[in-house]
């Protein structure tokens, strides 16, 4: 038997997690507790390309959340570090 994602001919859903990650879910099931439909429908081929296009960052929303947080904390402390080494300059 082959599995409905394997199938070409059925129209799909795409979908996407809290995350922000993106999948298809076959337009006549129920949606999967922890997904939301992003609005695009279409044959497998459509929905895959769309999420070609939208998902740029394949990166789970909590990591790049925490990336950035790290980036700013060590962009702050390369600041604090030129405040201090001018403070003892003129000092």
């Amino acid at each position: 038997m082959t599995s409905v994602f394997d199938r070409e001919d059925i129209i799909f859903q795409v979908v996407m997690n809290h995350e922000e990650q993106y999948s298809i879910w076959p337009d006549y099931k129920e949606m999967p507790k922890g997904w939301q439909k992003v609005g695009k429908s279409g044959y497998k081929k459509e929905c895959l390309d769309y999420i070609e296009k939208v998902w740029t960052d394949m990166r789970p929303l909590s990591l790049r959340k925490a990336m950035e947080a790290q980036e700013k904390e060590m962009q702050q402390k390369k600041v604090s570090k030129k405040v201090s080494k001018a403070k003892t300059v003129k000092g």
